[in-house]
């Protein structure tokens, strides 16, 4: 018969077995779950069906020059020069050719110089383009990118900016209130919800050159001062000429519509013989382009002239 085991062995004994049989297995692992990604969120249009610019849009750039071809001068050829090294958007303001728009004005004058920008290139029309055919050889020329043959307004996006091209041609095509005109830009305008908006046409609402002021465009400017727009270009005075922001009746208002006129593309200079009222700038004795680069919320402007000087800059911010 064996002996009774010690109590104080058989503890000992106990604790052993425990301390080899946790030795012997091995810990589970732990697992932490892959945090779920995080969904992209959704961009929802506005009131107004527009989806909402984002902050980092991209800047685009406008080169904007009208008054251009001729087949006996040098002008052209400069300013066409200048734009060879540019790139953007070509916005023509109209007089694209001298002395009246044909196929044969088209072909043997703007073509050769301007031709090579056709791909980039948003016109409107001026009289000089209007002149003899009424402006078909113009449509022909530009295509779809003129807007609708003896209409001429259309409109598009650059960037976070809405752009605004109408014809000026007030004894060819209506352009007072409740004129089919009138009547689109005014639903365009309210179709478009962009913080920056520019328009352009040929006939200077303001100007210090002979030709003056022209009040047949002055619904255009009410259309779109009501409707928050910050810049309009012009062209038909041969001049380079900025304004302060003004109303369409020529009150200086830090609200409203700046206009710059750049009718310097190639035709012969034209003098001032007064300076309008808020004018800030006015360059008469060069040919230029304008180049604007535009900004989500503003934009820049610097008048390049042939000789390679600076004639203007500086930057505006939208409303």
């Amino acid at each position: 018969m064996m002996p009774p085991m010690h109590p104080l062995r058989g503890l000992a004994a106990l604790i052993l077995v425990v301390v080899a049989m946790s030795a012997c297995s091995s810990p589970s692992p732990t697992h932490t779950p892959r945090p779920s990604p995080t969904p992209t969120p959704e961009v929802t249009p506005d009131a107004s069906g527009n989806i909402p610019t984002p902050t980092e849009a991209p800047t685009e750039t406008v080169i904007a020059v009208g008054d251009i071809a001729t087949c006996n001068a040098e002008g052209d050829s400069a300013t066409a020069a200048l734009i060879e090294d540019l790139d953007g958007t070509l916005v023509i303001l109209g007089d694209n050719v001298y002395e009246s728009g044909s196929d044969q004005t088209y072909a043997d004058c703007y073509d050769p110089v301007y031709g090579q920008f056709k791909d980039r290139t948003r016109p409107v029309p001026g009289n000089h383009d209007v002149q003899g055919d009424r402006g078909d050889a113009y449509y022909r020329y530009f295509g779809d990118a003129a807007g609708t043959p003896g209409e001429g307004w259309y409109s598009y996006d650059l960037g976070a900016w809405h752009v605004i091209a109408l014809n000026s041609n007030c004894d060819q095509v209506e352009c007072g209130e409740n004129s089919p005109q009138w009547e689109w830009l005014v639903d365009d305008l309210a179709a478009h919800g962009n913080r920056c908006t520019m328009a352009y046409w040929h006939h200077a609402r303001f100007s210090s050159g002979p030709h003056g002021d022209i009040h047949a465009v002055e619904d255009f400017w009410e259309a779109l001062d009501d409707a928050d727009a910050d810049l309009v270009l012009a062209g038909h005075d041969h001049i380079y000429e900025r304004f302060a922001p003004q109303t369409a009746d020529g009150a200086a208002d830090p609200e409203g519509l700046v206009e710059i006129t750049a009718g310097t593309g190639g035709a012969v200079h034209h003098e001032t013989d007064r300076q309008a009222p808020n004018s800030e700038i006015a360059i008469t004795d060069a040919y230029g382009v304008l180049v604007l680069t535009l900004h989500p919320d503003g934009w820049d402007w610097s008048f390049l002239e042939t000789d390679g000087s600076e004639g203007d800059a500086g930057s505006g911010s939208c409303h």
